[in-house]
């Protein structure tokens, strides 16, 4: 069982990380996640400019990296945990698009 975290961490652009605006959450019909997309995005452009996920080995560790090395209020981390460790059923390439679909079953 994959989870968002595991495929931020393994994924990569370009032999990049993924940045904010080349993802989406979305359900197994394809229909996005606005609330969970904005948070993935919130996470990717703010928390994300500290760390890098190869050097992470869970997502527990990339969020007391944060709590340690940010100023971000303990509610932020808590919501960063929850996306991070949210099931990601699969991923739907999107190259019309220019996305990455992560695939939850919300």
């Amino acid at each position: 069982m994959q989870t968002i975290f595991d495929v931020l961490k393994h994924i990569s652009v370009n032999h990049q990380e993924v940045e904010s605006q080349q993802v989406v959450i979305t359900d197994a019909t394809g229909k996005p996640n606005g609330l969970l997309t904005d948070l993935l995005r919130d996470l990717i452009n703010n928390a994300l400019l500290f760390v890098t996920l190869a050097d992470m080995d869970s997502a527990q560790d990339l969020i007391e990296h944060l709590r340690t090395h940010t100023p971000l209020p303990a509610d932020v981390l808590s919501e960063y945990g929850k996306i991070l460790t949210e099931v990601c059923d699969g991923l739907n390439f999107a190259p019309r698009k220019g996305l990455i679909e992560l695939i939850v079953r919300r």
